[in-house]
């Protein structure tokens, strides 16, 4: 038998499984490091925690395993992604790395699209310049500390920098690589005009691998370290939600999936390039080579639940403990026997501002139609409403640039609340289908691994012998449902535009300078 390592390098740990070849998880270890916010609106962490959880976790699984050596044939890393890691010339950490979730970096944003131009920009790296993206973070360094930038002579991404650990190879690849806002995205290299105009040394960046293509094999002192082989392979690997599609099966047209953590995504896969003009939904390079994935994003859907449960359903918690079950069982009865609109009340999910479709850091949530009549079960639905009809946002984004999707995997908290699925399904219009698996992104890097290592033909191939779906949670649309949230919905829309000036006032208090009359 065939054995396959995937690492999962999230914000707040990593995971690492070892699968065999058919998918099934043999052994698996976690360890947990810091975050670390040194002033307002910053994020950071540690490389070397990384490190020391990569090795720790794969040394005990091969260790609990009992799996020989040579058995392990390859394996992947999935990361948190757009993350900075800078290294001097002898390959050690110069500063901690600003991680994706790092808000320091609007003015280099706007640096960045002003020498480069919001629409190049965009038809080259297929978003706009954001915060949370790895190339402002550059600039950041560039702008603010000159000397750790004169030592930097490699910048690697998060997983990147456990893979040089593991094999000594300076490498990345397309899924991650386009979060950096540095690869031409519709030719997946590295884009030559904005590396000139951002003024940022090529030689800095890794060589670019398509996600399953091996990149190194383990070094002899790591194998020592951890119970590997020299053998072991280590293929490109991918982002998280990359990772995650191939781990879920979305790795062909018609399929797409969606997560609801605390924010919420919706990823489909693509084999045209598509690239939304407006910059609302993310186009990346996907794991499958030669293939690209769009992704739509929202901040608050599985918050808004969460602060919904803790500051107004707090009766559910209390009921929940005297019955002996969970609160979300007594928030989705509750809801099953609320009619579809929530007795006419709408909850707007912006509680910490938007991404998709609005890119507006300055919405807030609403409910709006609140009268004395409304309950807190009434108050639920639309908060599970609102969250969907954020999702659907995302979705009808994404049929609006041509790709058409037909089912439906849900992943994430969302996938485990059938009220909640069949809420999408039915605003979806397709068929809503949850995976046996519940490892995502570690099974589907292990997936790409066992591409790179030569055990499956392709990732399609993989995907089709490994990954499999639960009949018994699959939710199918009903029309009349359909029909009924799509009113709902064009007035959940129409909200947003009527309140968006007033978002912008509201922002600024009792400022003077952008709304006078409004707080005369």
């Amino acid at each position: 038998m065939n054995y396959l390592i995937g690492i999962d390098l999230g914000t707040s740990s990593t995971k690492t499984v070892l699968f065999d070849e058919e998918g099934t998880v043999i052994a698996s270890a976690g360890k947990d490091y810091p975050l670390y916010t040194p002033n307002n609106g910053w994020a950071e962490q540690k490389p070397e925690d990384w490190r020391d959880a990569a090795l720790e976790t794969i040394a005990k699984v091969v260790k609990d395993s009992g799996v020989a050596a040579d058995d392990i044939k390859g394996l992947g890393i999935s990361g948190q992604m757009h993350g900075l890691v800078m290294l001097d010339e002898a390959g050690e950490v110069i500063r901690p790395s600003i991680i994706w979730c790092d808000q320091r970096t609007e003015k280099e944003c706007e640096e960045i699209t002003e020498k480069v131009g919001a629409k190049r920009l965009i038809e080259i790296t297929a978003n706009p310049a954001l915060t949370g993206f790895t190339a402002s973070k550059i600039l950041w360094v560039r702008n603010h500390e000159p000397e750790n930038y004169a030592k930097c002579k490699h910048i690697l991404l998060p997983k990147d920098y456990v893979r040089y650990i593991l094999t000594g190879e300076f490498a990345t690849e397309v899924s991650d690589a386009s979060g950096m806002q540095l690869l031409d995205v519709p030719k997946r290299q590295w884009s030559d005009e904005v590396l000139e105009k951002l003024d940022i040394d090529k030689s800095l960046l890794a060589k670019v691998y398509e996600s399953p293509e091996v990149t190194g094999t383990i070094l002899p002192e790591i194998a020592a370290k951890t119970g590997l082989s020299t053998s072991t392979v280590v293929v490109g690997g991918a982002g998280d939600n990359a990772a995650a599609a191939v781990g879920t099966g979305v790795v062909e047209d018609g399929k797409a999936f969606t997560t609801i953590g605390t924010s919420g995504v919706v990823f489909a896969h693509s084999s045209d390039i598509s690239i939304d003009p407006k910059g609302r939904v993310h186009t990346f390079c996907c794991a499958v080579p030669g293939a690209w994935h769009v992704m739509g994003v929202t901040q608050a859907a599985g918050y808004s639940l969460a602060w919904f449960q803790d500051n107004i359903g707090t009766e559910y918690a209390r009921r929940a403990k005297e019955q002996g079950c969970g609160a979300f069982d007594l928030i989705n009865a509750d809801v099953l026997k609320t009619p579809i609109g929530a007795n006419r009340l709408i909850y707007l999910p912006y509680l910490n501002g938007e991404r998709t479709p609005h890119l507006d850091a300055n919405c807030r949530g609403v409910f709006f139609g609140l009268s004395s009549m409304h309950t807190t079960a009434d108050m639920a639905r639309a908060v599970m409403e609102g969250i969907s009809y954020s999702l659907t946002d995302c979705n009808d984004i994404i049929r609006e640039m041509g790709i058409n999707v037909t089912e439906m995997m849900a992943c994430g908290g969302g996938a485990k609340n059938g009220v909640q699925r069949q809420m999408m399904a039915d605003m979806f219009g397709c068929d809503v289908k949850t995976v046996t698996a519940t490892e995502g992104p570690a099974l589907g890097v292990a997936i790409l691994a066992g591409v790179g290592a030569g055990i499956y033909d392709s990732v399609e191939a993989a995907c089709r012998k490994m990954i499999h779906t639960d009949p018994e949670k699959e939710c199918h649309p009903d029309a009349a449902a359909t029909k009924e949230y799509d009113k709902f919905h064009q007035l959940y829309k129409k909200l947003y535009d009527d309140l968006k000036d007033d978002y912008q006032t509201l922002a600024c208090g009792a400022c003077t300078t952008c709304r006078p009359t409004r707080w005369a």
